[in-house]
């Protein structure tokens, strides 16, 4: 009966009023699809977009530091064939077994007679320490010459100085020297770190170690 009546109420309505009853049904309509539906998709595209952002934010961060580890890991790799190319013109050690195999390298290239050796004391400079080798030998004048220059082709620095050449004999048709000579190398001197002075007046004591008690 309730129905009855409201449909009877708004048969009476004059036209303008039926649309505006109508007018109204369709913005609560409007509006409740508003309120239910386009307002929690929004939000929910509002929290996508702010996630992408975030997401590529950290995209580029995270390009960004693998572009600097590729950079850093191709100046390391740099670094250490520097380093190693100048351990073989300057080690920080004597090698002397290293030296002495150069030296024989160089004599079997020039093909003379190594006749004896002797490794000499070391003699120390600001930067560097020389490591010298008396050498005797025996062969023709090119051979020794030979000899010199071979040793000045290796990858570790070598002076050869001194050259004494005498007791010449004549074997078939070839003279042959006797040779003394001073093969000198040289390797690195590690700068040595400045002990720590005194604390000043009112500094406090050094932490103690992790060990200390």
């Amino acid at each position: 009966m309730a129905t009855a009546a409201s449909q009877s109420a708004l048969a009476k309505l004059p036209a303008w009023g039926k649309g505006l009853v109508g007018l109204g049904a369709v913005l609560l309509t409007a509006g409740a699809y508003w309120f239910i539906f386009y307002s929690d998709t929004s939000a929910k595209i509002e929290g996508a977009r702010r996630q992408q952002k975030s997401l590529n934010d950290e995209l580029a961060q995270q390009q960004q530091a693998e572009a600097t580890y590729f950079a850093d890991r191709d100046e390391l790799a740099l670094r250490e064939q520097r380093a190693r190319e100048l351990n073989k013109v300057l080690p920080p050690d004597a090698e002397t077994d290293a030296f002495l195999s150069t030296v024989q390298t160089a004599s079997n290239a020039a093909g003379i007679n190594l006749m004896g050796y002797a490794p000499l004391d070391e003699v120390g400079q600001n930067f560097y320490a020389k490591v010298p080798m008396r050498i005797e030998m025996s062969g023709r004048f090119q051979q020794i010459a030979k000899f010199a220059y071979e040793l000045g082709r290796a990858d570790r620095i070598i002076n050869v100085e001194n050259i004494e050449l005498s007791d010449p004999k004549v074997v078939g048709d070839e003279v042959i020297l006797k040779g003394r000579c001073l093969a000198t190398a040289f390797r690195a001197i590690q700068p040595k770190v400045a002990p720590r002075g005194p604390a000043p007046p009112g500094s406090p004591p050094p932490a103690p170690s992790a060990g200390a008690k």
